[in-house]
């Protein structure tokens, strides 16, 4: 049966960042490939590890870990358009019958306590409000020895006030940024131990081919057909538009610690 796209937006209605990604189906996390692959490595996943992915986006890590490293993948998100781009995704990579998809909340996860080997979350926990609880939720999931994995956003350097107004304050971001120090803290206080932390800082160039490496030349064509045949996509692209000075401070970091 084809799938059918999600409803597109009306040009009355205003959308936010992830409104807008789960729309015209693409999503990024910053470090690209590299840091997703950093993330793996850090966390030991291999085959026949029990994996959970929160914010799965548009389904590519979750691909990436059945077909790679040959492991079962749970892969939630709180975006049913979301996950319908996934879904797509692992039927066109042929791995729908090895990932559960589903809709979850990562502030309250619909697992017992002990059941996967690693859990890992990609640019998310940024837009969660109650980080510390989300967090809590990825240990409690996760078995004794087992890792929790992040890569989120991340003030390498700190930033003026008016930068951090501009992403916590507007209707389109409403994202909390931390720095290093502040994603260790939430994770000891979730009681995880040999944490790993590894900072990097971005550029726009670099963050632009990341993206297309990660997006894939064919859906950032369709993204952009959306974008331009609807008014209030092309409005919020104009809304999400970050201060110049964004790359003195801004960059991302891989956070790993061990339960």
């Amino acid at each position: 049966m084809a799938r059918q796209a999600p409803q597109e937006a009306s040009s009355e209605q205003k959308i936010d960042y992830l409104g807008f990604q789960a729309a015209v189906g693409v999503t990024k996390h910053d470090g690209g490939s590299k840091a997703t692959n950093e993330l793996i490595e850090l966390c030991q996943i291999g085959k026949d590890k029990h994996v959970l992915e929160i914010g799965c986006g548009t389904g590519r890590t979750a691909c990436l870990l059945t077909k790679k490293h040959d492991c079962t993948v749970v892969a939630i998100d709180i975006s049913e358009k979301m996950l319908d781009w996934s879904k797509e995704r692992a039927r066109e990579e042929r791995v729908e019958s090895k990932i559960a998809f589903r809709v979850a909340d990562a502030t309250n996860l619909p697992f017992e306590d002990n059941t996967f080997d690693a859990v890992i979350c990609e640019s998310v926990l940024a837009f969660v409000r109650n980080k510390q609880k989300a967090i809590d939720e990825c240990v409690r999931v996760t078995k004794t020895g087992g890792y929790v994995g992040l890569n989120e956003s991340t003030w390498i350097v700190p930033p003026p006030a008016e930068l951090v107004e501009h992403f916590s304050s507007t209707a389109e971001w409403q994202a909390e940024i931390l720095t290093p120090d502040g994603w260790k803290q939430l994770m000891e206080n979730a009681g995880l131990r040999e944490i790993v932390v590894r900072s990097y800082k971005l550029s726009f160039l670099g963050l632009f081919f990341d993206r297309i490496r990660l997006i894939g030349l064919k859906r950032i064509l369709r993204a952009w057909y959306l974008i331009i045949t609807n008014p209030t996509y092309r409005s919020a692209i104009k809304e999400m538009q970050t201060p110049k000075n964004i790359y003195d401070y801004w960059g991302y970091g891989i956070y790993v610690g061990r339960k």
